[in-house]
């Protein structure tokens, strides 16, 4: 055996049937060693039983869940120098959405066995870990307001739906720091605080979004009607360098200030609303496997080399 030693983390309510099967026959082809598995529970999303696997000598864990799941494995491998790859499951991945993964599985695995590793940062708000992004108002708004019957049937289509329930809702009142400069009061729709660029279904929302700079992009978008909403729409998906009624910064340390208790979200996943969401950044805390070449800042560049490699 060739490969280095790895682990499975899984939410057994979200892992495909064929999951264990389809990385248990790639391994083996590839020469590496079969895998010890990990399912999560309500009570242990994932964290705990990354660390359990580390112990157990794992140098490489895949991890395949929600948003969720991803999130908790990326608190536990933070600062080490386990490899995480990432296998589409569930309706948000956000990650996988970044590393341009949904929806194909093999590929996936494909990526960890190809090689290509980039340390990451990683943003961490209070005790909880990030890769993607966090956001304060409207973003986790739409995440509150889809149910879990619409994402099994329409997947992340289903977040549009929940977003218009709260096209027309008032604006916050925000102060936001940004490094500890002086304080920049907006009447924001939503704030954004992003590692890397895509949204749900691959929409580029942060062009210059680098998840390697030590910095962390932040989008302060403050719409106020619905054609608002329409200009700001059209050019994110026309990827266009200005888009309207939207402020870039990039910072180290973020903080967001609300007059109201607001809605607050990590990675996809809802956290308990509050007035205060304080970001730093890891520098390079993650060590995650990318489709080659791995130094290109856009995670998911050739993933469909990737694919063909998988499908051959």
């Amino acid at each position: 055996m060739t490969g280095p030693r790895s682990a499975v983390v899984a939410n057994p309510a979200k892992a495909p049937d064929e999951l264990r099967h389809t990385i248990e026959r790639m391994l083996a082809e590839a020469g590496w060693p079969r895998p010890t598995w990990h399912e999560t529970t309500p009570e242990d999303t994932g964290k705990g039983q990354a660390k359990r696997a580390m112990a157990d000598g794992a140098e490489l864990i895949f991890v395949c869940g929600g948003d969720g799941t991803v999130m908790a494995v990326v608190g536990a491998l933070a600062g080490s120098g386990v490899a995480m790859a990432v296998l589409p499951a569930g309706t948000g991945n956000l990650l996988a959405a970044n590393l341009g993964l949904v929806g194909d599985l093999p590929a996936a695995v494909q990526v960890a066995l190809d090689g290509g590793r980039r340390r990451i940062d990683v943003g961490v708000a209070g005790d909880r870990c990030f890769a993607v992004m966090a956001g304060m108002g409207f973003d986790a708004q739409m995440l509150a307001g889809t149910s879990e019957q619409a994402k099994k049937r329409f997947g992340w289509l289903a977040y549009v739906a929940g977003g218009f329930k709260h096209l027309r809702d008032r604006p916050m009142r925000a102060r936001i720091v940004l490094d500890n400069r002086p304080p920049m009061p907006r009447r924001p729709r939503t704030v954004i605080v992003g590692n890397v660029g895509r949204l749900q279904g691959g929409v580029r929302l942060l062009s210059r979004a680098d998840p390697a700079d030590g910095k962390l992009d932040v989008a302060i978008l403050s719409p106020n009607n619905l054609g608002h909403w329409a200009s700001l729409a059209w050019a994110v998906l026309r990827r266009r360098e200005r888009v309207p009624l939207m402020e870039t910064f990039t910072a180290e340390r973020v903080e967001i200030h609300t007059r109201r208790i607001e809605p607050r979200q990590l990675d996809g996943d809802l956290i308990e609303p509050g007035r205060v969401l304080k970001i730093n950044v890891k520098p390079r805390a993650l060590l995650l496997c990318v489709p080659l070449p791995e130094g290109d800042p856009d995670l998911a560049y050739d993933v469909k080399a990737a694919a063909r490699r998988a499908s051959s």
